[in-house]
């Protein structure tokens, strides 16, 4: 498994030098670096070999052909890479760059489910060709907009008779048991997929499915089967269950058999999430028709302004009506929700409209992804990934100020902070809801009186004046609610 290709950043478009991906260690065979806004992977002579196999073979052309896995050409020059940190390499690879990296703990339930078909669809066609891939991890994926891709080239290698896939087990742990858990038990994966890198492990898992919660569809083979053969085997090595496996008639069509019935399994999974306040809330704001035009207007006026903008981050998308808006002025848009049903939605309705440039996410804003992995950098954080050319925080201001008692100051420099240096064209569209408007009010009743006296439009504005100058400024016509577009400044 090695880490995702990132979109290019300020800091990492100036920088030529190749630099190691803090993610690609796993597989000492190849590596992934980044050079001068590329990305590129390293081939040691074995992997170089299998490359050239698989370049050969059919029915990768097809995967490349159709997107379902990324991009990726051979380089003439090989020494573009520094042999020594895990080489030599004698084989470079060009990789498509992805737009945005973004982690399984940030999926939707359908996305996750997708990216699961997808990793199938892959082995269903790598096996008949004598291909399979070397683990089976949720990480070996990534998106363009709402369009899964498969990007760890490096984990084909030849399919040896006899032997069962070896990414079996991380499938389960990355994939099928998170989908699981949400399927049968309604409980959201994402905070167990954030918490451990390698996922949820089948002994875990078996002590939620006891008693007749066993029998559901996939729990019995997969979770409590797949624990008892852990179990058994906990004194064997690798080698010797592989050679046991082989030597009990194991074979290619099994193969192909157990990848027939997962796909089934995981078409078969469903979640209906139960109805939120997010998932009707353009039905309960209280945004009049007058107020929803004055503000699509003043959004898209201030991202017509200068520059097309590469990324756009929408903080609070909700149901990614000004996502889509933002998409005709940028490449792309990540739009940022808290509610797992809300952003599952909007990847479903995303996804049937085949948009490539929005990117849903499922983030909590007041506890975003931090690092992870060894040593805290293998997943990176969302702030090191989110470096944006425009921000949008449209009604979210509030819900971080009063419902999570995060102080003002703090969230017009987290804001700022996602923008480039000044004079780069940065642009900060933010929305400021007064302190007597219907939804403040709600959520100040339920706060002790007096707890936010600094939450006021004049210290906002102020605020934002030091670390942005402020080039529009526009009063709904509820007169309520503030619009402000903001440039970093000094």
């Amino acid at each position: 498994m090695v880490a995702p290709p990132p979109a290019p950043t300020r800091s990492t478009t100036r920088d030529s030098a190749p630099r190691s991906d803090p993610g690609s260690f796993r597989d000492p065979a190849n590596r992934v670096f980044h050079a001068g806004g590329q990305v590129l992977r390293g081939l040691g002579p074995q992997a170089a070999e299998e490359w050239r196999a698989l370049a050969a073979a059919g029915f990768f052309d097809r995967l490349l052909a159709e997107g379902k896995v990324c991009g990726t050409e051979a380089v003439d020059d090989p020494g573009v890479l520094p042999a020594g940190q895990a080489g030599p390499w004698t084989t470079v690879l060009r990789h498509e760059r992805i737009p945005f990296v973004s982690y399984p703990y940030e999926w939707s339930f359908g996305m996750l489910r997708d990216a699961a078909l997808l990793h199938l669809e892959i082995l269903r066609a790598a096996v008949p060709a004598g291909f399979t891939t070397k683990d089976g991890s949720a990480y070996n994926l990534q998106w363009r907009g709402a369009e899964p891709t498969f990007i760890d080239i490096g984990s084909f290698e030849p399919a040896r008779d006899g032997e069962p896939w070896a990414g079996y087990r991380q499938f389960c742990q990355t994939l099928l048991y998170p989908l699981l858990l949400q399927a049968h038990l309604g409980l959201d994966f994402q905070p167990w997929l954030r918490s451990r890198i390698d996922g949820i492990e089948a002994g875990e898992l078996r002590r939620l499915f006891g008693g007749t919660r066993r029998f559901r569809a996939g729990v019995l083979k997969h979770v409590h089967l797949h624990h008892a053969i852990q179990s058994r085997s906990t004194g064997s090595s690798t080698g010797t269950v592989r050679t046991q496996l082989k030597e009990a008639g194991f074979s290619r069509e099994l193969v192909l058999a157990t990848l027939r019935a997962l796909d089934k399994l995981v078409r078969r999974l469903d979640w209906q999430p139960p109805p939120s306040h997010w998932s009707g809330y353009r039905e309960t704001c209280t945004y009049s028709d007058a107020d929803r035009e004055a503000k699509e207007r003043f959004v898209a006026e201030a991202l017509a302004e200068g520059d097309r903008s590469r990324l756009v981050l929408d903080l609070g998308a909700n149901d990614g009506a000004y996502s889509r808006l933002a998409a005709r002025h940028a490449d792309y848009v990540v739009a940022v929700e808290s509610d797992p049903a809300v952003v599952d939605q909007l990847y479903h309705r995303l996804r049937t409209d085949g948009e490539r440039r929005v990117l849903p996410l499922v983030m909590d804003l007041a506890d975003p992804s931090p690092g992870g992995g060894w040593r805290g950098v293998e997943r990176a954080p969302f702030a090191a990934r989110a470096e944006a050319d425009a921000v949008l925080a449209l009604a979210v201001v509030h819900h971080l100020a009063i419902g999570r008692n995060v102080p003002l100051p703090e969230i017009v420099d987290w804001l700022v902070d996602f923008l480039p240096a000044p004079g780069a064209g940065g642009r900060l569209v933010v929305e400021f809801v007064h302190p007597d408007d219907p939804m403040a009010l709600r959520l100040l009743a339920n706060k002790p009186a007096g707890l936010f006296p600094d939450y006021r439009r004049e210290e906002f504005e102020r605020l934002l004046g030091q670390r942005c100058e402020i080039v529009r400024r526009r009063e709904l016509p509820s007169g309520t609610r503030t619009l402000y577009l903001g440039a970093p400044r000094g």
